[in-house]
């Protein structure tokens, strides 16, 4: 990526040192409205100076990670989408394999794989399921792990299963039941720059793409292709899709699943 702002090559290489976030491996044009959105807000009038705030006010550093890893997530998001899962694609997996190995990619404050653990429960109760969720935000994992919600994010989660897999507190909010939370692990990750989990049967990444460039997610989606078992199924966000999908291993036997194609029979038909 080439970004015509001044400063920016040193700027890029600061928030590489102190985040982990490679600024070459987003959208050139959304980048430079954020930036431009995040430095109005941080009261700094160019690159040069916004990078030296960086330098000396770890919270600066937090809250440009909260504003450009957009953490917006919510229980069951696109409900459709996670009735098919729950209905089709687990026990389709489960039908193949026992323990599942799953990871939730770009987890944020836990809504997704939460609400994949719940789901798991209800097809399998007594399963013993590998359920990984990663961010590139401590701080957002640290509220994913203390699994508390408010209304909001709940609205998708119907009374029965608030009732099951939830708790109400005095202030409105719910915590997930220490029974559901300990199906999950959560582990900070660099989707771009760190090792991937193996041997995977599924993996949600569901709308953390979307403002990468094209090389970079034909990369992370090959990343991915690796990291499935054959037969293994990606499940992207209603605003992505594989434009290359034959191309890079997959084929899509409904909108925003795909199978890792590597050898023997499908597990989705």
């Amino acid at each position: 990526m080439s970004m015509n702002l001044p400063g920016f090559p040193a700027f890029r290489r600061t928030v590489l040192e102190l985040t982990g976030i490679d600024l070459d491996q987003y959208k050139s044009t959304q980048l430079e409205r954020r930036l431009s959105t995040i430095m109005k807000r941080s009261a700094v009038g160019d690159l040069t100076a916004y990078g030296l705030l960086l330098r000396t006010s770890p919270e600066q550093v937090q809250a440009f990670k909260d504003f450009f890893t957009i953490n917006v997530s919510e229980w069951l998001r696109n409900p459709d989408k996670f009735d098919e899962l729950g209905s089709r694609v687990l026990p389709a997996l489960l039908g193949f394999r026992r323990p599942l190995r799953i990871w939730s990619a770009g987890c944020s404050n836990g809504s997704e794989p939460y609400s994949v653990a719940m789901l798991l429960a209800e097809l399998d109760p007594e399963g013993q399921h590998n359920l990984l969720a990663t961010d590139l935000d401590e701080q957002i994992l640290a509220q994913a792990r203390l699994g508390v919600y408010q209304e909001k994010d709940l609205k998708n989660v119907s009374h029965t299963r608030r009732q099951r897999f939830l708790s109400p507190r005095p202030d409105g909010s719910w915590t997930v039941t220490p029974a559901l939370r300990s199906r999950v692990t959560f582990q900070r990750q660099n989707l771009l720059s760190d090792p991937f989990p193996e041997d995977l049967d599924l993996i949600l990444c569901r709308n953390v793409v979307i403002y990468f460039t094209e090389p970079a997610k034909e990369e992370l989606y090959r990343r991915f292709h690796r990291a499935l078992r054959p037969d293994g199924v990606l499940f992207v966000g209603g605003t992505e899709s594989l434009l290359k999908a034959r191309e890079l291993g997959f084929n899509s036997p409904s909108p925003f699943f795909y199978r890792a194609i590597k050898e023997r029979t499908a597990v989705l038909k």
